[in-house]
């Protein structure tokens, strides 16, 4: 006797979720619908300015790409591409940069690439749990390490060992390493804002995009 196995899949506040906790399904569906917001800009406008893309781009499809993001972050190769070929796609519709190297035009265009803006959300949402900005509890999330501050920051987090994709990749588990390594002129920033100016400015300084 063969036995079959069959993935149930719900969604839940607009977050698609099967028995895998896997984010690969709604990674897709995201995507769908993102392209099908580009493929109604392209019908409705004969011709795209710089600066109407970006903003059209930024309003209209981006928002599809990462609503509520750190609950479904994806962490598989195959799905980070499937958003990336969007913003790719949108990038594209310039018709001055349809030549150029896609990294060129995020940086002609100043944009990152959303594997980076993801990460730059989870920093955020770190910066907020430790310092109490949000109302959430920080041991609900994290623990403090046991380490010196000899090299690097004083609020470094303890990663916990885990042996399976799902836990490995969780928010409070995949944003630690990012965190440790972070200058700690970013990490003692005085505010969220200037947690944000500080840690956009580490970036461009590291080239990540």
């Amino acid at each position: 006797m063969v036995w079959s196995y069959r993935r149930s899949l719900e969604r839940d506040l607009g977050i698609y979720i099967d028995s895998s906790l896997q984010p690969s399904k709604h990674c897709l569906e995201a995507a769908k619908r993102g392209n099908r917001v580009l493929g109604m800009i392209k019908r409705n406008f004969s011709f795209l300015k710089e600066d109407i893309v970006v903003r059209l781009y930024k309003q209209l499809v981006r928002p599809h790409l990462e609503y509520a993001v750190q609950a479904w972050n994806p962490y598989f190769a195959k799905d980070k591409e499937v958003l990336e070929k969007v913003q790719r796609r949108a990038t594209r519709m310039i018709s001055s940069l349809k030549r150029v190297p896609y990294y060129r035009r995020l940086q002609l265009l100043n944009l990152t690439t959303l594997e980076l803006r993801r990460l730059r959300g989870d920093l955020i949402q770190v910066f907020k749990i430790v310092y109490g900005f949000d109302n959430l509890s920080f041991t609900d999330f994290f623990m403090f390490a046991n380490s010196s501050c000899t090299r690097g920051h004083c609020l470094k987090l303890q990663k916990s060992h885990s042996r399976i994709n799902i836990r490995h990749n969780f928010f409070s588990n995949r944003v630690v390493n990012e965190w440790n390594s972070l200058p700690e002129k970013v990490v003692l920033a005085s505010s969220v804002n200037g947690f944000k100016n500080a840690l956009d400015k580490h970036f461009k300084h590291c080239n990540r995009v």
